[in-house]
């Protein structure tokens, strides 16, 4: 996996960590282990990788809270909220607005983001949480 670790502040209020994490050839190349992987595959138009199978395309990018040990793969460009309340993950408060600010990036190249980014308008709150739902 292709990693770039980013921090984000909102000023001196808080304090968000974050991996990002892109599929690499090598994982993009595994099949299934499954004894009928091969019948399976032809219910997915050929041999795809394992991760093909499941739908996710090298435009998805795993984002990881470091303080949480929580996250999730998104499809950036959509709504950060919208992704957020259907994953359900427990955050750190900067969670959302660093989300925000990522759809917005270039992402083909993950190394050439910022290793830090400051969201001065990010509101400021003092614990994680997680989304309510169902």
């Amino acid at each position: 996996m292709i990693t770039k670790f980013i921090e984000v502040s909102n000023g001196p209020r808080n304090w968000g960590k974050f991996m990002l994490g892109r599929f690499d050839r090598e994982e993009w190349a595994r099949e299934s282990n499954l004894p009928d992987a091969d019948v399976r595959a032809t219910f997915t138009h050929g041999k795809w990788s394992l991760l093909r199978q499941r739908g996710w395309t090298p435009a998805h990018v795993l984002v990881l809270d470091l303080e949480t040990g929580e996250g999730g793969v998104f499809f950036p460009g959509g709504s950060a909220k919208a992704d957020l309340d259907k994953h359900r993950i427990w955050v750190c408060p900067m969670y959302e607005p660093f989300l925000e600010w990522l759809y917005g990036q270039d992402l083909n190249d993950l190394s050439a983001l910022p290793g830090h980014v400051d969201l001065p308008n990010a509101p400021f709150a003092m614990a994680g949480y997680r989304r309510e739902g169902p």
